[in-house]
């Protein structure tokens, strides 16, 4: 039997170089790269485990990823460069690849069990069940996908997409793990394409970033209840001898925990769903989601909607769950409305709707067990907020059910301010045609694609795909207690802050709104800047975020910003921002401006200067700190957002 101190040599002609590794070295690489290496175990280990295990097993075989001596003979592939080339790092991996390989063998009778393919005694967490953050469709094949693989082929298809290893370093690194034949693995994980490979690096897969839930609460409640029955009975019999009578428990008339009662009952029946009339929308001249129509080939499939309302109740271990912030989670109060029931793509989905929020399950068409259960919150849903849903994600574009006012859609690159209008295929019962999805986008932002709806009045509407259920819409304009106008009546002023809108994905947007409050002449003469002040607005009220940004012939920046402020919102249409710009000769300087109403700025700290209007521009260092104020026309002072840091750049 081989000690685990030191790794075994590798048979393959690649990568024969031995270096030694103490335990402070690998130790110091462990803690660095920690969560890369959970996520390299927890994608290795079999999905068979469920998530929670998963979870719990990638970290204590991470953990246990340390020589047991003090120094260990480490092999690094010759191929290998950057982090590879560390030896203690390479010890480590090597070691969290071979212990999940060995999780995932059967167990045998005449042989003892391995101890990675036991549940781990450490990490342990009591009383809750922990999972990664929920990711789309996308995050849901990939995962089916790599189930359906051998645990080496797993490990092959992470090391080559996390890892970016070549081949012939994976099979060394597969040899020297113990798995029997590394060729059959790497053929095999050809199987999935490399263009899931960012995929691999989203939340859906993060060990470290984790949702929690309560385990079977009644199961743990009995199992207790049986452990102290008999010291508990003499216990409560003597306690019930000495009461004067019966009263009220602490919950009054409060049915016990748990109990059926006629409300949960129905919420629960399929046959109880509501459905609103095809033409509920002209009758009553709400254009929200009470008067959308059940639509979909699966409506009448009673074994389909009754997963999804007990999923929806009582979500499994096996569901992965995603719920947009200030969504309450739960069952429905009552029987939901039913708004779609259909395939799309490789799924079964159901979009329910509970006056509050809606709901999207989805399930494989395989029957592979695994489900999707997406929760977000829509109350006060009108007009735009309620004139989209996304059906489905699938290899890196989104799918989506419009409102039945909708007449057409097409697809609109909101990156490029004269970009053409690409017309969108619309079926009969409002589906769209997939379009990429700019909330699967990784790398460089160089384009962001957004669905152009147009209404039976003949207004359009602008919305985005933020990497949830609710799209959000975008406007433009002076902002006010009036919805802004779409932004499809002035792109040219989106284009440049497009790729912006990625730093405000899963946060539950509702609206963004963009103004361009300011055109400031350069000082050195070589053109104009646009200031242009973004707010997001989400569902649950808390949450929004201010960037001020400026547009420059040499491109755009953000300058300031500001969470939970009412700048450049509705309660205070009005802005103030500085940002550092510099000029092609080298110049810097410190530019400021507001809103057409401001008379006059001025800042002090690092740099002093004052201008009457509402533009000021003067010569400033980097890195100096400064502090903005401006005076509107009415009289009332106003301070300017903080730039980042606090500092001018």
């Amino acid at each position: 039997m081989q000690s685990q101190d030191v790794a075994p040599r590798p048979t393959s002609p690649h990568a024969a170089q031995e270096q030694t590794v103490d335990v402070e070295q690998a130790e110091a690489a462990l803690v660095e790269h920690y969560p890369r290496l959970v996520r390299l175990a927890y994608l290795t280990l079999p999905p068979s485990l469920g998530r929670n295990r998963r979870v719990v097993t990638a970290h204590a075989l991470t953990q246990r990823a340390l020589p047991r001596g003090r120094t260990a003979g480490s092999r690094v592939p010759a191929q290998a460069t950057g982090r590879e080339r560390n030896p203690g790092y390479a010890y480590v991996r090597l070691q969290v690849i071979r212990t999940a390989l060995e999780a995932g063998l059967p167990l045998r009778r005449k042989a003892w069990p391995k101890r990675s393919q036991l549940p781990p005694l450490l990490p342990q967490v009591w009383g809750l069940r922990l999972f990664p953050r929920s990711g789309g469709a996308d995050e849901l094949a990939l995962d089916q996908r790599l189930s359906a693989l051998s645990s080496p082929a797993r490990a092959a298809y992470v090391l080559r997409g996390l890892e970016k290893l070549p081949d012939p370093a994976i099979r060394t690194l597969l040899l020297e793990a113990g798995a029997d034949d590394p060729g059959a693995a790497l053929a095999e994980a050809d199987a999935v394409s490399t263009q899931q490979y960012p995929l691999l690096a989203s939340p859906e897969f993060d060990p470290c970033s984790l949702h929690a839930r309560p385990t079977d609460l009644m199961r743990r409640r009995q199992h207790t209840k049986a452990a102290l029955a008999a010291t508990a009975a003499v216990v409560v019999c003597g306690a019930l001898l000495g009461l004067p009578g019966e009263g009220w428990g602490p919950d009054g008339a409060a049915a016990p925990p748990y109990a059926r009662n006629p409300a949960a009952q129905a919420a629960l029946d399929p046959g109880r769903l509501t459905t609103a009339a095809a033409t509920a929308w002209r009758a009553t001249g709400r254009s929200d989601f009470s008067t959308w129509p059940a639509r979909g080939d699966l409506t009448r499939d009673k074994a389909l909607l009754r997963r999804a309302l007990a999923v929806w109740a009582r979500p499994g271990e096996s569901v992965q769950v995603s719920v947009t912030l200030g969504t309450p989670a739960g069952a429905p109060p009552g029987p939901p409305q039913l708004l779609y029931a259909g395939k799309v793509d490789n799924l079964r989905v159901v979009l329910l709707h509970d006056g509050l929020r809606i709901a999207r399950y989805a399930e494989s068409l395989d029957d592979t067990g695994v489900a999707a259960l997406d929760l977000s919150r829509v109350d006060g849903a009108t007009g735009a907020g309620a004139s989209a849903l996304v059906l489905g994600r699938a290899d890196g574009n989104v799918r989506y059910l419009t409102a039945p006012w909708v007449r057409a859609a097409a697809v609109r690159d909101l990156a490029k301010a004269s970009g053409e209008v690409r017309a969108l295929a619309l079926s009969a019962d409002g589906t769209t045609a997939p379009f990429a999805s700019p909330a699967a986008g990784t790398g460089e932002c160089r384009s962001w694609d957004v669905l152009q709806l147009t209404e039976a009045t003949g207004r359009t509407r602008l919305l985005t795909d933020l990497a949830e259920v609710m799209p959000a819409q975008l406007t433009v304009g002076r902002p006010s207690s009036a919805p802004g106008r779409d932004a499809s009546a002035a792109p040219a002023t989106w284009a440049p802050f497009a790729c912006s809108l990625a730093a405000v994905r899963s946060q539950g947007v509702r609206t963004v709104n963009a103004w361009q409050f300011a055109r400031q002449p350069l000082p050195d003469g070589s053109g104009t800047a646009d200031w242009v002040c973004t707010r997001t607005e989400t569902w649950r009220g808390a949450g929004t975020r201010t960037l001020t940004q400026l547009n420059t012939p040499a491109g755009a920046y953000i300058t300031a910003a500001g969470d939970e402020v009412p700048a450049c919102g509705p309660a205070d249409p009005h802005v103030l921002a500085a940002g550092p710009w510099k000029s092609a000769t080298g110049d810097s300087y410190l530019l400021a401006a507001g809103a057409k109403d401001t008379v006059s700025i001025e800042v002090t700290g690092g740099v002093s200067g004052s201008a009457p209007g509402n533009l000021l521009a003067v010569p400033a260092k980097q890195g100096v700190e400064a502090e903005l104020k401006g005076v509107l026309a009415n009289g009332r002072e106003v301070s300017g957002l903080q730039p980042a840091g606090r500092a001018v750049q």
